[in-house]
Order: structure tokens, then sequence, then C-alpha cells
């Protein structure tokens, strides 16, 4: 598992719980994390959306789902310009609104992350004396011929790192409006 340095023992206690990869030969993995400046709740609301991935995924310009939402549902994904893929099926392997984990299984499309397979955990907690969210993203992934393990990693991280910002920012946002709405209401 690559980027664990640096992490505390309730991190690492949570990523033993709940991100239980176990990466063959020629697989990479890793795992990620994001400290959030928002209730947990509203995190959540919008990473348990799998059939709206792209309230907060930039990547990402359309979704459609077949059948119902529920484990084991499929999902159509664009991919905007700019990214070595144009769609990519998706599978929903977890959803636990009481543990707050979500976990996704590429199943196909054009790109080369084959055997992709993603878990993200979020665990309350504080920051600067508010309510905030842990969010942590560990991923197991095929080595495509002709890359390396670390070039791999580097690229599926460097997505995350960015599809994280942009959670941080969507539900920021969202906690900043949470903030001023009773100020707003009594005009």
């Amino acid at each position: 598992m690559n980027g664990n340095r640096g992490l505390s023992s309730l991190e690492m206690e949570y990523i033993r719980r709940h991100h239980n990869h176990e990466p063959g030969e020629n697989q990479c993995s890793s795992v990620l994390v994001k400290h959030i400046k928002a209730p947990l709740h509203q995190v959540w609301s919008l990473v348990r959306r799998f059939d709206q991935p792209q309230k907060y995924k930039p990547f990402i310009s359309r979704c459609v789902v077949r059948g119902n939402l529920e484990i084991g549902s499929v999902r159509e994904v664009n991919v905007k310009s700019g990214l070595p893929a144009t769609t990519s099926t998706e599978r929903l392997e977890l959803l636990d609104d009481n543990e707050h984990v979500l976990s996704i299984r590429i199943l196909g499309g054009d790109h080369r992350l084959r055997n992709y397979s993603s878990i993200m955990s979020l665990h309350p907690e504080v920051i600067d004396g508010r309510p905030g969210t842990l969010v942590i993203e560990s991923f197991v992934v095929d080595v495509p011929e002709g890359n390396t393990k670390d070039d791999t990693c580097y690229f599926v991280e460097a997505l995350i790192k960015c599809n994280l910002k942009s959670l941080a920012d969507v539900s920021e946002g969202l906690a900043v409006q949470d903030c001023t709405e009773p100020i707003d209401r009594s005009r």
C-alpha cells in the first residue's frame, strides 16, 4: 500500500477496518486521505449518489444507471475530453449508509483501468472546532502492459486527488450555504 506515510493511528484503524484490498502481483494499490471542512451528512449526501457522480467528479459529464439504485446496480459514465477515455461501465459493490462506505468496481470502458476497484469511507471529525469529515479512498487496479506500478498508481492517485479536492470544494460550499441560511431567512 503506497501513501500511508504520515497517517494517524485512527486513520490506520479506519483503513484496516474498511479498505481490504489484496493486490495481485501485477496490480497496484494505494490509499488517499482528505480532511473536509463540512459535516459528514453533507459530504455523504454527495458521495452516496452512485447515480450522480458528476455532482463532484469534474471529469464526468454524464451518468446513466440501469435499473434501481442498489448494490449490483450498473452505471454508464461519460468522461469529459482531456482524459484517455470517453466511457466507463461501473458497478456498485457496497453502499452502507450506517458506516458511510461506498465501493465500486469498473466492469469495462474504453480506458486502461482493468480490474479497478475502489472503496471510500467517511468518518466524522472536528476541524477547527467545527464538524468535519475524514474521507479515505483506496483502490486496486491492474498495471497495464508497458507501464510500471509507480506510473499506474501515480495516474490513478492524481485522478482521485482531483476528485477529492472537488468533493471538498462542493461540500464546503454547501456547508457555508447552510451557515448563512438562518441569516437569509430573518430578512
